[in-house]
């Protein structure tokens, strides 16, 4: 049976084998002209067009008047009370330096 078999498989071997397995030399000759070739045309590329910038229009404003006037316009009651508190204030540093002149002479020494 191994026989058999290893015929078979020689015979399926010989079928299948192709017929490339054979030593030839073929030359050939060529003449190299090409045949026309039909390109298309690259179709139309299309750009964006560029922004448009407009400049603004200027705008002119005219400035408000200024109005100086000689005088106080402040209120006359804030501006009398305010020199009134002054003049106090003045008076008890005034009356406090002349009382108080001699009290530092005194005190100086227990301090050591």
């Amino acid at each position: 049976m191994r026989r058999v078999l290893a015929i078979c498989a020689l015979a399926a071997g010989a079928a299948v084998t192709p017929g490339i397995v054979e030593a030839r030399v073929d030359v050939g000759i060529g003449i190299g002209i090409p045949g026309p070739v039909f390109v298309a045309p690259p179709p139309p590329v299309y750009y964006e067009p560029p922004p448009v910038y407009y400049e603004p229009v200027p705008v002119y404003v005219e400035p408000q008047p200024v109005i100086v006037a000689p005088g106080y316009y402040g209120d006359w009651r804030a501006r009398a009370w305010q020199e009134r508190q002054w003049r106090e204030r003045r008076w008890h540093e005034r009356e406090w330096r002349i009382h108080h002149r001699g009290w530092r002479r005194g005190h100086d020494d227990e301090d050591d």
